[in-house]
């Protein structure tokens, strides 16, 4: 008779325990949503708003733009430090990987075309197989300051020669890369770390923070450089 008792609590207990279950994954989703929405309310709070003056005298508060300006000096870094990646390679970093890499940091309209200049640079050099003892580096001699040509977008002037080297050759041979880069302003970084990086992800994510990207390269003396790489 108490067994009987006992087992008749137990499966009574078990519909309260389930009640009690559930009505705490309400209280948790009610809380969840109540912390969302107040994140949501501190957000608005501490983006502040742009005082904008209209033609007729009149104010109006609008929320913020996306910033489109930044330093000469971080445009003339990223060219430098991005070409100097993708025209510097070895059989250890061989030129088809550097290009997978680097190339994030190149407009997606452009990268076909920026491949093209890449390889044709050095018709010699093999891009898709790297030779023993062979080596590539850009040497860069100049880098001019960014000229404004739109909004949020620069020409640079860099002047520099690409050395290779070869077990056979340890002077090396030089080849000119005088080009006017053109880059502009980006919303958000196009770089990404994959789950296993190399030395090479690392440094063109942190290239990407700047929220630059090249679209279009032309030869030093042409006039008619614009954001048509056509």
């Amino acid at each position: 008779m108490q067994i009987f008792k006992s087992e008749n609590k137990k499966s009574n207990a078990l519909p309260l325990l389930a009640v009690g279950t559930f009505g705490l994954h309400v209280f948790t989703l009610l809380l969840l949503i109540f912390h969302g929405s107040m994140l949501q309310q501190l957000r608005r709070q501490l983006t502040p708003q742009s005082l904008v003056q209209l033609v007729d005298g009149r104010v109006i508060t609008a929320d913020p733009q996306e910033n489109l300006e930044r330093q000469p000096e971080t445009i003339r870094r990223f060219v430098a430090e991005t070409m100097n990646l993708m025209l510097t390679w070895s059989q250890q970093q061989p030129p088809t990987t550097v290009w997978e890499i680097s190339s994030q940091l190149v407009a997606d309209d452009f990268k076909q075309k920026m491949k093209s200049q890449v390889i044709n640079l050095n018709p010699d050099s093999q891009f898709e197989n790297v030779n023993r003892g062979t080596e590539n580096v850009l040497v860069i001699q100049k880098i001019s300051q960014p000229t404004k040509i739109g909004n949020g977008q620069w020409k640079v002037e860099i002047f520099a020669n690409q050395l290779t080297f070869s077990s056979y050759d340890k002077l090396g041979k030089s080849t000119s890369f005088n080009k006017q880069i053109l880059v502009r302003a980006i919303n958000e970084p196009a770089t990404s770390l994959p789950n296993a990086p190399l030395p090479s992800h690392f440094a063109v994510y942190r290239l990407g923070e700047a929220r630059l990207e090249i679209y279009n390269v032309c030869e030093i003396q042409d006039k008619n450089c614009s954001g048509n790489s056509n």
